[in-house]
């Protein structure tokens, strides 16, 4: 007799939950609450489905992004009293440095102080000084983004 009376109760709890997820009154039939349950248990599988496609987009997006920014070169040339400041930022590859040096050269530019890292990507902070006064800003970034890029095309 305890246990009809506690699964009695214990399912009186269950409908009363379903009630209150299905949003129907108290009077309406078991058969309606089972049929409202299972319509907010699909329409809740609908919405996990529609967030699991948007976390995938998400993710490949990103994954873009990161793939744009590892093969992003970003060269950046100031001119300074007596030179130029240049920064270069671009994928980590061998010579990197050697490159860039060899470009300051054939332009006449001596380095004077330089930073180098290499710790995720190649990064390079100098101040390059101009042995003929008559370089221009252009000219120096755009000799570097061929030294960078003959260094990417002979590498494919």
């Amino acid at each position: 007799m305890a246990s009809k009376l506690q699964k009695r109760i214990a399912m009186r709890r269950k409908i009363h939950i379903l009630r209150a997820q299905a949003k129907s009154s108290k009077s309406v039939k078991r058969s309606f609450i089972n049929t409202a349950a299972l319509l907010h248990i699909y329409k809740l599988i609908l919405k996990l489905e529609a967030i699991k496609r948007e976390y995938l987009n998400l993710m490949a997006t990103k994954r873009e992004y990161l793939k744009l920014m590892k093969n992003m070169q970003d060269v950046e040339v100031q001119k300074l009293r007596e030179g130029f400041l240049v920064k270069v930022n671009c994928e980590k590859g061998e010579d990197r440095l050697v490159r860039i040096l060899e470009a300051l050269d054939e332009m006449g530019l001596n380095v004077q102080q330089a930073r180098v890292s290499c710790n995720k990507r190649f990064e390079m902070e100098a101040i390059a000084v101009a042995q003929d006064q008559a370089l221009d800003v252009k000219e120096v970034t755009e000799a570097l983004l061929g030294a960078l890029k003959r260094k990417l095309e002979m590498r494919h």
